[in-house]
């Protein structure tokens, strides 16, 4: 089980690489919703929470890259508007 965590952490999180390398290549974020990423990055706190809670590392890993990825494009969202 522990095995298929990461797998479905790494497969989630490296979901975000192409959007981060676009936004931060054409400096555009037009097409991104503020509302969503805001969203988004609250609930992935929360999950980050949780999995520090329950002590699992597959939830705290996948959740602490994905924070910091779309943390990372709600800035650049923030920052091109």
């Amino acid at each position: 089980m522990t095995l298929l965590g990461y797998f479905a952490g790494i497969l989630t999180t490296i979901a975000f690489v192409p959007q981060v390398v676009q936004t931060v290549r054409t400096r555009s974020t037009k097409d991104i919703s503020l509302a969503m990423f805001g969203t988004f990055c609250v609930g992935v706190a929360c999950w980050l929470i949780y999995g520090v809670l329950i002590g699992s590392s597959p939830v705290i890993w996948a959740n602490a890259v994905t924070l910091m990825l779309a943390t990372l494009i709600l800035a650049m969202k923030i920052r091109y508007k």
